[in-house]
């Protein structure tokens, strides 16, 4: 009996995917996105069409839009599970290269496999091929190694015994887990060679969870012991370690209020009375409030991004000393933190068994609930006339009155400050992509949560700004049939970046239509360009109106979209919320807002605190 099996290097690949498992014996790969060019149809595009029974493929409308599914997919999935995505070379592969980066600062697996130029080199130049003059190893696929966590050229069939073992161990390692290139030259995917078949068999991928050293874990409790204000922020890492009932145990048996960022919210679900909100930035008044007087700030999973951080400002006590308690210790170390190295759920347990029964105590939790009373005044309904144009904080109000349990995404504009300010989430009921903040996520990555959610409501926030960079997976949803509900936030222009323009001493231009350099305004009709791809589409002519519309889109098989005019000029803070964000300030300039925004600029600076 031999030994060995023969099959090009593309069939090995897919047949070696198909076998990879979690614990809970799934695919970790669940399959693959592709879009056919010359650089993968002939190699891989045949193979995948063999073990199309074994391991799917779906085709989408953008290279860039179906890795964001994938992400999306492995987001919702608390990075368990993840995909894989192949284009052909030239712009198939770099249009993948901003969904790389997005998974690359978010800490989310996926596995990228461009096609690529022939290793043989007998036919250079090929078709979309990029030349480097003084480099004949360089591609276009090189633009993924500095946002790739682990990059590999395949240019003979053999190197897949190493490369896919070394792929999946990166994406498995919670330390390492990101985005992963296997860049698989064209003439080498059709080549055949003898695998052994040991190399097929069914392999079983645990996601570690490492022990913290225990000398780091007795600094930290003695720490805590003295904290007079201790408090908790909350980042992804909780959510990905899967630790949300340790988190809400920790603070609730030792009295530390938490207080969230993007990727951490809903670690707590909003109703819980430790929850405090949003920190920083797009932070709430009783979050923030308990950020600036804390002497310690306990850092669970947690990059300290500046919107975290207020850029550095927000952590006011003099004396107040940093922790990070991260899986990777390169954030863990960030800002001269005393660091802790360990999976989020691991160091929580081992903190309480020292901690005992220490409490710190030292919040008021009227404040959380007057902050909460006064979002709730926020988004009520306006009782506005049909046609007027209403607030986002208005439309978020009606969405979680007609939608409490729903999962609210969203990616950039101003939805992600408001929803973070705003939204109430259930536990897991809250999906932003905010380290990379990329415009044209949304639509995209609510069918990859949907995909992975299938019980829950998904509700994705897109401004009209975001839906014209890419809508087109809509159609995808459409034919794959997963439905989701769009809630398009209608305000003619960038709004969000609008604001900030003229929050930094700028006038108004180049955000909004009205502030273009266009002969005539643009008449765009979403609900149209909706319908057109298969979705439901309908324009909500209120707030009472667009409750109603999302109860409706409940039992529908495809996406529903939901138009709504909003109002560009306001934002979605109010009263004492949020904080200062550092956005460099015109040094000079011929006007008096720009000298009053530089100087107040120049004032916050001296706030900024960049070391433990």
């Amino acid at each position: 009996m031999s030994d060995t099996i023969r099959l090009t290097a593309a069939q090995a690949m897919v047949k070696w995917l198909a076998a990879q498992m979690t614990e809970e014996g799934e695919r970790y790969i669940e399959g693959i996105w592709g879009i056919f060019g010359h650089g993968n149809v002939a190699g891989l595009g045949e193979a995948l069409e063999k073990a199309r029974q074994d391991f799917p493929t779906w085709r989408g409308q953008n290279e860039q839009t179906m890795a964001h599914a994938a992400i999306a997919y492995a987001k919702a999935k608390k990075r368990t599970r993840a995909m894989a995505v192949t284009s052909s070379i030239g712009p198939g592969a770099t249009n993948m290269v901003t969904a790389a980066a997005l998974a690359h600062v978010n800490r989310l697996p996926i596995l990228l496999i461009p096609g690529d130029v022939f290793a043989n080199r007998r036919p250079d130049p090929v078709l979309q091929q990029v030349e480097d003059f003084g480099d004949g190893t360089v591609s276009a696929n090189d633009c993924f190694r500095p946002v790739s966590r682990y990059f590999d050229r395949i240019t003979r069939p053999e190197q897949l015994l190493t490369a896919l073992p070394r792929a999946l161990a990166t994406m498995t390692d919670p330390a390492t887990c990101g985005p992963v290139t296997l860049s698989f030259c064209q003439d080498v995917q059709a080549e055949a060679y003898d695998w052994p078949v040991e190399f097929f068999k069914a392999r079983t991928w645990r996601i570690r969870r490492p022990a913290p050293d225990m000398r780091d874990v007795e600094e930290v409790v003695e720490l805590i012991r003295k904290a007079e204000r201790p408090v908790i922020v909350a980042g992804g890492g909780v959510i990905y370690a899967q630790a949300e009932e340790e988190l809400a145990e920790f603070a609730s048996r030792h009295g530390i209020p938490v207080i969230e960022t993007q990727a951490g919210k809903s670690a707590l679900a909003q109703d819980h009375p430790m929850n405090f909100g949003a920190a920083g930035v797009d932070g709430s008044a009783a979050a923030n409030a308990l950020a600036q007087e804390a002497d310690l700030v306990i850092g669970i999973g947690t990059r300290f991004q500046d919107f975290t951080t207020g850029s550095w400002a927000l952590f006011a006590h003099p004396s107040r000393r940093l922790v990070s308690i991260n899986v990777a210790t390169y954030d863990a170390v960030k800002h001269g933190a005393i660091p802790v190295t360990g999976d989020a759920l691991v160091v929580l347990n081992v903190l309480t068994q020292y901690l005992d029964e220490h409490r710190a105590d030292a919040f008021d939790p009227q404040a959380r609930e007057a902050w909460l009373a006064a979002v709730t005044d926020h988004c009520r309904d306006r009782g506005r006339a049909p046609g007027e144009r209403v607030l986002d904080a208005e439309v978020i109000g009606a969405v979680q009155r007609a939608a409490p349990e729903a999962i609210a995404m969203c990616a950039a504009g101003t939805m992600p400050g408001a929803l973070k300010l705003l939204w109430q989430p259930s536990q897991g009921g809250y999906h932003m992509e905010y380290g990379f903040s990329c415009m044209g996520y949304e639509i995209a990555g609510a069918m990859g949560l949907k995909l992975a959610e299938p019980a829950r409501e998904v509700i994705c926030f897109v401004g009209d700004g975001s839906y014209m960079m890419a809508n087109s997976e809509l159609a995808t949803a459409v034919m794959r049939r997963v439905p989701f509900t769009i809630v398009l936030t209608d305000n003619r222009g960038y709004g969000c970046i609008n604001r900030l323009q003229q929050g930094t001493g700028g006038v108004p231009f180049n955000n909004l239509y009205a502030d273009c350099n266009v002969e005539a305004q643009p008449q765009i009709d979403y609900v149209a360009h909706a319908a057109s791809m298969g979705a439901h589409a309908v324009k909500a002519v209120g707030i009472a109106d667009l409750e109603a519309q999302i109860a409706q889109a409940r039992g529908r098989d495809i996406p529903t979209v939901i138009v709504i005019d909003t109002d560009p000029s306001e934002g979605p803070g109010f009263g004492e919320a949020g904080h200062w964000w550092d956005v460099a300030v015109p040094e000079t300039g011929a006007t008096a807002k720009l000298a009053e925004a530089y100087a107040a600029y120049l004032d916050n600076k001296t706030r900024q605190r960049l070391v433990n």
